[in-house]
């Protein structure tokens, strides 16, 4: 398997120099195709308005609209000027969506890609929405989502990476997704944090795992970790240092709210909080 159709999604014309050069530098270094989502987020909750505001709630609703859509069309200029010089193959949609219709429309995109790539949240502000972009790509487009931190956006990485390895069905969707990235790194470590005394891997952790990844000629050493911080978050950020380790592969982790998936656990902690690109797939 290899990376030739790579999605990112825009959603604030300021990202784009950082955000659309990080999709750039990894589709240019796949030979991938680049598709661009620029969309213009509706913030509106629809169903809150006072009796008496139903005469105005209409002009309301339709400013919302404006400006979600100019949004989208300041992004898309943006990135189309960035893109216009570049030598890879490059495509660029529009379009305005309310959070909750994420699912359906980065969902509907993220499934007929090999990969997503997504700046991780700034701050606060942005976080609710980025995290729902983020899902909408994991649990409805079922596609792997790397996310990248700002100071990884024009940083090589991939070259000494963790597999964060727990034996579930998450994290072996995660490495077969990996499997390009994982081919071309130099170093390779399978981390296990306080496997279980009596679990199928109790004799050799990872070594199955090992030897999968040797048939595809990864090189690849085994760590296994106590769990000596309250998270396991924790601990693989502690880990990344120690072995000065530059992008983390794992299961994306998540629990049902209602009828739709979320994030939840390990892997939203590593989104928040790790400091290297961190690639999941569910």
């Amino acid at each position: 398997m290899a990376y030739k159709s790579i999605l990112t999604v825009v959603t604030d014309a300021a990202n784009v120099p950082d955000q659309i050069d990080a999709a750039v530098a990894l589709a240019r270094r796949e030979d991938a195709h680049l598709d661009v989502l620029c969309l213009g987020l509706d913030r509106t909750e629809y169903g809150y308005y006072y009796v008496g505001a139903a005469p105005i709630a209409p002009v309301i609703l339709q400013e919302t609209l404006d400006d979600a859509r100019n949004a989208a069309l300041a992004a898309e200029a943006a990135v189309r000027q960035q893109l216009a010089p570049e030598d890879i193959r490059w495509a660029v949609d529009t379009g305005v969506a309310q959070i909750s219709a994420l699912a359906r429309d980065v969902g509907h995109l993220a499934r007929f890609a090999d990969l997503v790539v997504l700046p991780k949240p700034k701050g606060k502000a942005d976080q609710y929405e980025q995290q729902a972009i983020v899902e909408a790509a994991v649990f409805e487009g079922r596609a792997p989502v790397l996310l990248l931190p700002p100071a990884k956006f024009g940083a090589d990485y991939g070259k000494r990476v963790i597999i964060a390895w727990n034996q579930s069905d998450e994290a072996m969707v995660a490495i077969r997704a990996a499997l390009p990235i994982l081919k071309a790194a130099s170093d390779v470590n399978i981390a296990i944090i306080a496997p279980p005394a009596h679990g199928p891997e109790r004799s050799d952790p990872g070594g199955r795992l090992s030897q999968f990844l040797a048939r595809h000629g990864v090189h690849c050493e085994v760590s296994v970790l106590a769990k000596t911080l309250p998270h396991a978050s924790d601990v693989l950020c502690r880990h990344i240092e120690d072995i000065n380790a530059d992008m983390v592969v794992m299961g994306a982790y998540g629990h049902s709210r209602f009828r739709e998936a979320i994030l939840g656990g390990t892997t939203r902690e590593m989104f928040d909080i790790s400091p290297v690109p961190v690639l999941a797939a569910h």
